[in-house]
């Protein structure tokens, strides 16, 4: 078995970042863990990725083509379309190399994720070459600070794990960056209420869709809070616990490690007097 975490989320919210300090971390604890680019627009990053997909094609080279003359969003999609047409390079890459543990950081158009079929896909390809598969779902937490604000980013989560179908791990990200007003209304989302999210929506001043749409939003509310589909763990980079407590919870959904072997101390037996 070989294991993998499918790391997503919007433009922003620090996936690279993400996987660079889970992969330091790692080392740190003397585990190995790879990291591949599937971002075919990334410029920069601090990881040294184990495969690259600008080795295969880059996002520039389908906007500078004189026959496809794409626009960013556009040449992102095909430069993924175009991976799974050549799917036996990233096999090839990927090699079969039994216990692997690979971070796959994706790309931020979020549509690849919510309704286009392309990542399931490549999900399916996943999946036929024996990995376990998390979909670790980055959400940044400046943007999930008021009732509104959550119920969207609630929902954007939803829409990924309905048409993934992965086993879903929702991660706030960036919370050394918060203040501490705002960790504090933070707080009252970690642990869906649906009062407390409708409440913060009306002290926003939405109040022309509040009439209208009170119902729906607190159905969508009901909805988080009675099952549970939908749940969010901060992650602070500064903070090494909360890495390693991440990465538990990661393993596991994929059962990482559960088929190795149990180390038993042998004891010599005590005689009776």
């Amino acid at each position: 078995m070989r294991y993998a975490q499918l790391v997503i989320g919007p433009a922003g919210c620090g996936k690279s970042t993400y996987c660079s300090a889970m992969q330091q971390h790692c080392i740190d604890i003397k585990r190995n863990i790879e990291v591949v680019n599937l971002d075919p627009a990334a410029e920069h990053f601090s990881y040294n990725p184990l495969i690259d997909i600008r080795e295969l094609i880059n996002v520039q080279d389908t906007m500078e083509d004189e026959e496809l003359q794409f626009g960013p969003n556009g040449g992102l999609v095909y430069c993924i379309e175009y991976l799974l047409e050549n799917s036996d390079w990233l096999h090839d890459k990927l090699g079969d190399q039994e216990d692997d543990y690979i971070l796959f950081d994706c790309p931020g158009q979020i549509e690849l994720y919510t309704h286009l079929t392309a990542m399931k896909k490549l999900v399916s390809h996943l999946l036929n070459w024996n990995f376990s598969i998390c979909c670790v779902f980055l959400v940044d937490v400046q943007f999930m600070t008021d009732g509104a604000k959550f119920l969207s980013g609630t929902m954007a989560a939803l829409s990924v794990m309905v048409n993934l179908e992965l086993p879903h791990v929702n991660i706030l990200s960036k919370m050394d960056l918060l203040t501490k007003s705002a960790r504090k209304r933070l707080d009252r989302f970690l642990e869906p209420d649906c009062h407390s999210i409708l409440g913060d929506i009306e002290v926003s001043g939405i109040t022309a869709f509040n009439d209208k749409h009170r119902k729906l939003s607190e159905s969508i509310g009901n909805l988080i809070e009675h099952y549970s589909l939908v749940e969010f763990i901060p992650l602070n980079l500064k903070d090494q616990d909360n890495i390693a407590g991440v990465l538990v919870t990661i393993d596991n959904v994929i059962q990482f490690g559960e088929d190795q072997d149990v180390k038993t101390n042998d004891f010599e037996e005590i005689e009776e007097e």
